[in-house]
């Protein structure tokens, strides 16, 4: 396993009450204390992060409610439980300006990129090469890792698009994109662990594809 991180400060948090109403006039505050409009596109950053993040904590219930039928899926939610911590550190640097980011401030690093890599190599052998793109589906596991997947792409979309108009966290940036394709392997590997099968994208099941064929076949 790859180093972790270590030596982020503990979080400082006292949440008693969640609503404060000063967030009623359609503003909010960013970890340095600025206030910006909820529509920034800062804000929708994190926001689809922490969406996203929501969306693994489905994912994992749904693999540790299967571990007892197959024992091999407690390596993932392992996995995805500290995908969810990784998360909140991408959520909390995307949270703060470059200027107000504390030495000790949780982010991501390239720890993280690391240990997903190794991971995605590992869990890839064995696997079947593939000969077309996979239709998510087979198992509900393996669809909400597809939904996994394409909500981390929104997010890294929406995070390159934020990179051209202030400076992004690099780290963050490759962490998704590396996470998006994590979750596409973890389905693959996932079903293989179910005994689930995997559909391939046939172009010709679309309609027109079908009514082509059968016109054919009919003369």
């Amino acid at each position: 396993m790859a180093e972790i991180s270590s030596g982020f400060e503990d979080p400082r948090l006292a949440i008693n009450r969640v609503y404060t109403r000063r967030g009623d006039g359609g503003f909010t505050s960013l970890v340095g204390g600025q206030r910006v409009g909820k529509d920034d596109l800062r804000i929708e950053c994190y926001g689809t992060v922490d969406e996203l993040n929501a969306f693994v904590g489905v994912t994992r219930q749904t693999c540790e409610e299967q571990v007892a039928a197959f024992p091999a899926l407690n390596e993932l939610a392992l996995i995805l439980k500290r995908v969810q911590h990784e998360l909140f550190n991408a959520g909390s640097i995307l949270a703060t300006l470059p200027e107000n980011v504390h030495p000790r401030q949780a982010r991501i690093t390239a720890a993280e990129v690391t240990q997903l890599e190794i991971e995605m190599d590992r869990m890839l052998e064995g696997l079947p090469e593939l000969r077309s793109f996979v239709l998510p589906g087979g198992s509900r596991l393996n669809a909400e890792l597809h939904v996994c997947r394409t909500v981390c792409r929104r997010a890294e979309r929406t995070c390159v698009a934020l990179g051209r108009e202030v400076v992004v966290d690099g780290d963050t940036l490759v962490y998704l994109n590396r996470l998006s394709d994590a979750f596409f392997v973890w389905s693959r590997w996932a079903s293989k662990q179910c005994g689930a099968p995997e559909t391939l994208w046939q172009p010709n099941q679309a309609a027109s594809g079908a009514v082509a064929v059968e016109d054919i076949e009919n003369g």
